[in-house]
């Protein structure tokens, strides 16, 4: 279980800082690259919508980098969201390792 208190950079901050800033990129021009809507490229800046498979591989293709980058951003950021979500958190801890469960 993760133990860190500390929220993992995100996709969208990702984006903005290391990718769109330095390259001097819109959030348009990234959406043209990408072939996709500018809306989807603002909800992922914005950390309104996850990294999936085929967005890694298109952002993959884009940045020439690899869509296990991305799918492991947005993995770190989905459990950190997960352990320190007190609903979230009560369901993890109902579950029990089938060596107590039988």
């Amino acid at each position: 279980m993760l133990t860190t208190k500390r929220k993992p950079v995100t996709v969208g901050e990702i984006l903005m800082e290391e990718f769109l800033g330095p390259m001097g990129l819109t959030q348009g021009a990234l959406a043209e690259a990408m072939g996709v809507p500018r809306k989807h490229v603002n909800e992922l800046c914005n950390d309104r919508r996850s990294v999936t498979a085929p967005t890694a591989l298109i952002l993959a293709r884009v940045f020439d980098n690899s869509p296990e980058f991305w799918l492991n951003v947005q993995r770190r950021t989905d459990l950190w969201n997960a352990t320190h979500d007190p609903r979230e958190r009560q369901r993890i801890e109902r579950a029990r390792p089938l060596s107590s469960a039988a």
